[in-house]
């Protein structure tokens, strides 16, 4: 039997409320008992009370017997036998418990084990375990029923053990798995699961109409949300209320590696819309406009290696930059592009074999990249996350287009976040692309840089570190000259040999040993009359053209394993959506309209209120002979009626109109034929268009 109860310290209230034996029931007789025992005078047994309202506290031993007997033999009752070494889970399943609790848990477990490492300590100090178990039992407030309970946990138990044993299991046992009826949980769920993105509460109470006219049992709404959120993955509902773009956003993207990369292996361009309004120059004319540049970056260092300004997004001006880089740099062994057709033209990318843009035809002409025998990759549509070269355009956004340079220019990201000073001025195209090269030469050089390959370096030192060990290709004259000019098919002439393009011909002997053939020309669409070099549809190249009349001016398995998995991904979800959304809208439209309640009948109406005889309405006046001429017939009436008054045309007319309102604005009296005369003039629609005359005639000489 314990040697001491769990509550050791007692007010007056609580031994009222406790109804033990040999004390009074009521605490004023407590408190009368307390002060013929002398209890406040005993040291060490009285102390004051903690908490709201004071008071004081007093121990247990200062009961009668009888009391302190049954204190006992209820704590004997209440405490729970220890469990045998044989019931005690294995202690994968207590640390996976231990780890599922929260702080206050561990720390209640962290404090119990201190105190029992303290009672082996004082063993060994020369007391006996009773007597720690004592010492501790009065230094910290608990019983020593307890502290014997916690050696009863890890009794068996590994000591590097005992923390996870030690730890309260009151918060940790499996909570009852929430259920609710299936019929309204599945109503519920096809109507929350929709595109609409209705809130809970809505679709609740639409299932609860239905289930209370159907005779189904409605769970509370607290019971309800809980069950939907055991029984619904994030994904599903990310699916069924904001569609399949959301879902793959919830999916991690991929993580690639471009430390084995060296300087120029690999390249990404794309183009990018700055947010400034620029003057430049385009085929109409100076315009004012926000322009684009496409831009080339190497994947290795991050470094801008060529960019080119346009008034849109074109073939022509991605071909250009290339050429740049190719001839700055050397020609690159991959290329990832965007999907965009500026760059899957055929100029750029012709004779790919995955390009997804345009007609592809047997005779297509090899695009730059194909012929210079680089790799493309095409980036993911609408994946800005697949081209390193964003976050480079996020950077550059932030130091050009929000430049002191372009103060007033700047336009905003989007509509509704537009500067306030938006459009008071327009910067110039020189300006604008000085102030471009200006900061993408900043941005290469700019130190401290955190990416994979930088190590606070800059993207240049990077580069010019790989560059000078790396094997770069160059460009033979040959290869420039198809770089720099743009390549399209025709066919020679079957009878002469000409070559009829974009309203010039073209013409050399050579092309006589290819009549009718089709073949390949590449040009400067800016000086068409130097003519033409032709090639054949090999790429060999035959000969120059003169113009006759000048009359013109990276690693794909990785992306495919992860294409994989993200469509598998996207399945799996569609399917269990499928499973979970078992009603249509239709079905939750018929079950609402089910389940209103019928329209209440129209009362009838048993007393009506009679109109006294003075508050009848009277009968309208008949108008008179006079009343109910037509206006036309009034204004030719007058007019007859005054044999000194000419009326040549709507002037004259007008010109009375006037000297009549003239009259009144004075505040002279009219008679009564010209005041209604006038009051019907003026509604009629010469004096409209008269009037009209009058004012922009007036408006005219006041300029």
């Amino acid at each position: 039997m314990t040697d001491q109860p769990d509550h050791l310290w007692w007010s007056a209230a609580e031994l009222a409320c406790a109804n033990l034996p040999g004390l009074p029931a009521s605490k004023r007789r407590i408190a009368d008992y307390i002060r013929r025992t002398g209890w406040d005078g005993m040291t060490g047994k009285v102390r004051r009370r903690a908490g709201r309202g004071g008071g004081r506290e007093y121990h247990w031993t200062l009961l009668p017997p009888e009391a302190r007997a049954r204190l006992l033999a209820q704590t004997v009752k209440t405490t729970a036998p220890a469990a045998e070494p044989g019931d005690r889970p294995d202690r994968e399943s207590v640390w996976a418990i231990f780890e599922a609790l929260g702080d206050k848990a561990k720390l209640t477990a962290a404090r119990r084990l201190e105190i029992l490492q303290t009672v082996e300590k004082l063993e060994l100090g020369g007391l006996t375990r009773e007597e720690a178990v004592k010492a501790l039992s009065d230094a910290n407030a608990i019983s020593t029923r307890t502290i014997w309970n916690w050696f009863a946990l890890v009794k068996e138990v590994r000591r590097d053990d005992w923390l996870a044993y030690l730890a309260p299991q009151h918060g940790a046992a499996a909570r009852k798995p929430t259920t609710v009826d299936p019929e309204f949980g599945q109503h519920l769920k096809s109507d929350y699961l929709r595109s609409g993105q209705p809130s809970f509460r809505s679709s609740y109470d639409r299932a609860k109409d239905w289930a209370t006219t159907a005779g189904v049992e409605v769970p509370p709404l607290h019971t309800a949300r809980r069950w939907y959120q055991a029984t619904t993955s994030k994904a599903v509902e990310t699916l069924a209320r904001k569609g399949a773009d959301a879902l793959k956003a919830l999916y991690p993207p991929q993580i690639r590696d471009r430390s084995d990369l060296h300087a120029l292996q690999a390249i990404n361009g794309d183009y990018h819309r700055f947010d400034v309004f620029v003057r430049m120059q385009t085929p109409e004319g100076l315009t004012v406009l926000r322009p684009q540049m496409v831009a080339f970056q190497d994947l290795a260092s991050g470094k801008i290696l060529a960019w080119r300004l346009s008034y849109s997004a074109n073939s022509q001006t991605v071909q250009l930059c290339l050429g740049d880089l190719i001839e700055e740099w050397g020609i690159p062994e991959q290329v990832l592009l965007d999907n965009g057709r500026e760059f899957a033209a055929k100029a750029i990318t012709g004779g790919t074999k995955t390009r997804f843009r345009f007609k592809v035809k047997e005779d297509d002409v090899d695009g730059i990249l194909t012929a210079l025998g680089c790799q493309v990759h095409w980036a993911t549509p609408y994946s800005g996350q697949s081209k390193p070269i964003e976050r480079a355009f996020r950077d550059l956004c932030d130091r050009i287009a929000r430049h002191p340079a372009c103060e007033g220019a700047y336009t905003g990201n989007k509509p509704d976040a537009k500067p306030e000073n938006w459009g008071a001025r327009v910067v110039e195209q020189e300006a604008f692309e000085a102030l471009v090269a200006q900061e993408i030469v900043a941005h290469n050089a700019r130190p401290d840089r955190r990416s994979q390959v930088a190590y606070n370096r800059s993207f240049d030192d990077v580069f010019n570190e790989s560059y000078q060990t790396a094997p770069i290709r160059r460009v033979t004259e040959e290869q420039r000259r198809m770089l720099l000019l743009a390549a399209t098919g025709v066919t020679v002439s079957k009878t002469h040999g000409r070559i009829q393009f974009m309203g010039n011909a073209y013409f050399s002997e050579f092309l006589h040993a290819h009549l009718g053939a089709r073949v390949i020309a590449r040009f400067d669409d800016r000086a068409l009359w130097n003519g033409l070099h032709i090639y054949d549809l090999s790429g060999r190249y035959l000969g120059h053209a003169e113009c006759q009349e000048a009359v013109g001016f990276f690693d794909v398995h990785g992306a495919k394993t992860i294409q994989r998995a993200r469509k598998t991904f996207a399945r799996a979800t569609r399917d269990m959506l499928k499973a979970q959304r078992q009603l249509s809208a239709a079905e939750l439209a018929e079950r609402a309209t089910a389940s209103l309640p019928p329209p209440p009948e129209k009362p009838e109406r048993q007393v009506v209120q009679m109109v006294p005889p003075g508050n009848r309405m009277a009968k309208p006046k008949p108008r008179t002979a006079e009343e109910e001429r037509p206006i036309e017939e009034i204004v030719t009436s007058i007019g007859a009626r005054r044999p000194e008054r000419r009326v040549a045309d709507e002037r004259e007319l007008f010109a009375e109109a006037r000297m009549l309102e003239a009259r009144q604005a004075r505040g002279e009296a009219l008679t009564e034929d010209q005041a209604r005369w006038l009051r019907a003039y003026q509604t009629h629609p010469d004096y409209r268009a008269q009037k009209m005359i009058a004012d922009q005639s007036r408006s005219r000489g006041e300029r």
